[in-house]
């Protein structure tokens, strides 16, 4: 278990790259599961990967789970290696399904068919951070952790 949870207990780094992750997504995981912040909910969600995006159920189901749980995860940095690894392909998954063909720019002045992809590499980079460096200072993973890597 130390393999996923060993992290620098000292490093302000990965503390901030996974409070900024999880923070960003967070919101974005509770519209699709509890229907907050102008979300459709569980069902509503389900409904609209399965149908619109013709996701098999499982892989809709994963999207709602990671970025709702694994936002959780990489907040208290638990498991941050797990929730990081997941969002890494969730993002890859999104930006190959459905915004790669946009092109590199997010569309903020509307003149492009949908968003584009750049917003995703960031993201996708801050989960490799937490994916290489773990959870860092203030993390569950620092708790439990045996062997810390990083210190002196």
């Amino acid at each position: 278990m130390d393999k996923i949870t060993s992290t620098n207990p000292d490093s302000w780094v990965l503390l901030i790259a996974r409070l900024a992750l999880g923070i960003t997504i967070l919101p974005h995981g509770a519209q699709k599961l509890l229907g907050m912040f102008g979300g459709d909910g569980f069902t509503g969600t389900m409904g609209f990967l399965t149908g619109m995006k013709h996701l098999p159920y499982i892989i809709a189901l994963l999207v709602i789970l990671i970025e709702f749980f694994g936002s959780l995860m990489l907040i208290f940095g638990a498991f941050t290696r797990v929730a990081a690894l997941g969002f890494i392909v969730l993002f890859a998954g999104v930006v190959i399904s459905s915004n790669f063909q946009n092109g590199f720019f997010m569309n903020w002045a509307g003149t492009q068919k949908g968003e584009g992809f750049e917003y995703f590499i960031m993201l996708a980079g801050l989960a490799l951070v937490a994916l290489i460096g773990g959870g860092g200072k203030a993390s569950l993973d620092a708790a439990i952790t045996k062997k810390p890597i990083g210190t002196k």
